[in-house]
């Protein structure tokens, strides 16, 4: 059966308004024109799609069962057609990354990747280092660790070492690493952080009460407010400190992981994704 596609698109709009009126003024026709359209196609049919009632339209059993059809077309139509600019398609990519990442090191860098590649649609979803690939819908996500994930496929970006920093006030009166033990140590849900650090520097590990965080930003905020010293990854938070908000009194650090590109292993690889790792992997290269 070959329907016309005004027709479809008449009767579409007319049965979400439930009017002639209100979908003549949405297609920017008469309402003659809509009803026309809709008669035409309920003849072509051979069903009735509308009750014509005194005060308005009223859905048949038969078009009820049409219209989400239609309206899930034509909003697949939309969408397709929405992506095309400037005479190209437009592609999405759905990352997932930790914040740290996003904020240290992406951020700055996303303008330059949308003008390199402005057919990529980027959709950036942050989280706290735990994510579900196919879950989530992600094409990649940035992680920190070792780069063993199940199923996985993991690309090296960098390291991340850690290093104290705490806010320019408290690196005043801090000497030695065993001047640690008069501060408030912050803590991040890896437990051993600030006892590798200690072994590191050559020095005794004090107990370890300060709050926990799960996120090195909100940790790094609260540095910044003066809330204590925290173990954080020094190249995330450069802006931070030439901005002198925060300091790094002791060079010793320690490397408990890196940043890892990852995507599932099953996962096909779209344009998009393709321009995204090559920019990203060139990019973590440089110094």
């Amino acid at each position: 059966m070959h329907l016309p596609l005004n027709a479809l698109r008449a009767f579409e709009v007319a049965a979400r308004h439930l009017s002639f009126t209100h979908a003549a003024d949405e297609l920017n026709v008469t309402q003659t024109a809509v009803s026309m359209q809709v008669k035409n196609l309920e003849e072509r049919m051979g069903v009735t799609l509308f009750r014509r009632l005194p005060r308005g339209l009223a859905l048949t059993d038969e078009g009820l069962a049409l219209l989400p059809v239609l309206a899930e077309s034509f909003e697949r139509i939309g969408t397709v057609l929405g992506q095309f600019e400037n005479g190209q398609m437009r592609e999405v990519l759905t990352l997932g990354v930790v914040g740290t990442f996003a904020v240290g090191w992406l951020m700055p860098r996303l303008r330059e990747f949308q003008q390199t590649y402005p057919f990529v649609d980027l959709r950036l979803l942050t989280n706290n280092n735990r994510v579900d690939l196919a879950g989530e819908g992600l094409d990649y996500a940035i992680r920190f660790g070792d780069g063993a994930w199940h199923g996985t496929d993991a690309e090296h970006l960098f390291t991340a070492p850690l290093s104290p920093m705490c806010a320019p006030a408290i690196a005043a009166r801090l000497r030695k690493p065993q001047d640690l033990a008069a501060e408030t140590l912050l803590r991040s849900y890896r437990t051993d952080e600030w006892h590798n650090w200690f072994a590191a520097a050559a020095a005794p590990c004090p107990p370890i009460r300060g709050f926990v965080f799960d996120s090195s930003l909100t940790m790094a905020e609260a540095v910044a407010q003066q809330a204590g010293v925290a173990l954080l990854p020094v190249n995330m938070f450069e802006r931070e400190l030439r901005a002198g908000r925060l300091a790094c009194p002791f060079a010793t650090s320690i490397s408990d992981g890196a940043y890892w590109l990852t995507r599932l292993k099953s996962k096909q690889v779209t344009p998009a994704m393709q321009a995204f790792r090559s920019w990203l992997l060139g990019h973590a290269a440089k110094p």
